[in-house]
């Protein structure tokens, strides 16, 4: 299904149903398999009536409207384990973990070490099963917090996740890798394919990282629906890894023709996927592109990255409007989680 002609209804749709902004809170979460603990935050429907702050802004991104510190309301509710991309933060994903606290969620969000924005080292980043780790631990401690726990329903709960979290919320849901069909396909696209060419950059090779760990199933019984968007890593995977995935998937595409991201591609143009989820949704949102998950630009956010040579990431493609592709993402995570 593609929205190209209806984002705008998403969004008008989204802001209607708006309730009070999401409450939000700060967290430090223990992770034995991790050298520390790790930064993440989580999101909830709150009681209070204040006024709202806004958080995680700066020169090239707005921020969010949320209550800080807020009590929450009462009651169970579904939870999403929510995944940043390869280099990317949890901040980044403010706009969804509010916007889904708003419609009646909680969600939960964390740094993952060596493959964030502010510790980043690729190689240790393609060990990609910590992050599922990462997010399994930081649910048993807010199923243990005092105010939060008894607040989870346990029968519903959601992984999701963008780009590179995109195969994290997979992993959650019992997706497993395989790292020699993931070099065989590195080997044959090469530049063609972002994740390979920046792989290949950083001087990485496939045969340093361990098979055994890459290809076995991460995932915890505890999640019962996924969510991913413009997911990586799902190159020429075969029953065997999809056998344990759980039958509630939704996986959303950003952008079609040259606004499609090759490396994400889970379409007939690229791994094809999606084909093999007969029973997913599977949605395409566009005109879009990938970095459109990434939260709203200020109107000087391409300039300034543009003069730090940095990604092009607020350059949209003509036509898209990324606050009505937030709206639709919202809408279609919030619709899967029964809200």
């Amino acid at each position: 299904m593609t929205y190209a002609s209806t984002l705008t209804a998403y969004l008008l749709s989204a802001t209607a149903l708006l309730a009070d902004p999401a409450g939000y809170a700060l967290k430090t979460f223990n992770t034995p398999h991790q050298d520390d603990p790790i930064e993440g935050a989580i999101w909830y429907p709150a009681t209070a009536k204040g006024a709202a702050q806004v958080v995680n802004q700066n020169p090239v991104f707005y921020g969010v409207p949320v209550q800080q510190d807020a009590a929450p309301v009462s009651g169970q509710r579904p939870t999403v384990l929510l995944s940043h991309g390869m280099g990317g933060n949890y901040k980044s994903l403010t706009w969804l973990g509010a916007g889904l606290a708003e419609r009646g969620a909680i969600v939960v969000a964390v740094n993952h070490p060596a493959s964030s924005t502010w510790d980043f080292d690729i190689r240790n980043g393609m060990n990609h099963w910590t992050r599922a780790q990462d997010l399994s631990a930081a649910l048993d401690q807010l199923l243990a917090d005092p105010t939060m726990g008894d607040l989870i329903d346990k029968t519903a709960i959601m992984a999701a996740g963008f780009s590179y979290g995109g195969w994290t919320a997979l992993s959650l849901g019992g997706l497993t890798g395989n790292v020699a069909a993931y070099a065989a396909h590195c080997a044959t696209y090469g530049a063609k394919s972002s994740h390979c060419d920046d792989i290949a950059n950083a001087g990485v090779s496939f045969a340093d990282l361990d098979a055994a760990l890459w290809d076995a199933s991460y995932k915890d019984p505890r999640v019962s629906m996924v969510a991913s968007i413009d997911p990586a890593l799902h190159w020429d995977l075969g029953d065997s890894h999809l056998s344990g995935l759980v039958s509630d998937v939704q996986l959303i595409a950003l952008g079609e023709g040259e606004d499609r991201l090759f490396a994400t591609d889970f379409g007939p143009e690229g791994s094809g996927f999606g084909a093999q989820l007969p029973d997913a949704t599977l949605r395409t949102l566009a005109p879009a592109s990938h970095f459109m998950a990434l939260p709203l630009c200020k109107p000087k956010g391409a300039m300034i990255l543009e003069e730090e040579n940095d990604d092009p990431v607020c350059t949209d493609p003509a036509g898209a409007d990324r606050a009505a592709v937030h709206a639709a993402i919202i809408d279609g995570l919030a619709t899967q989680l029964g809200l």
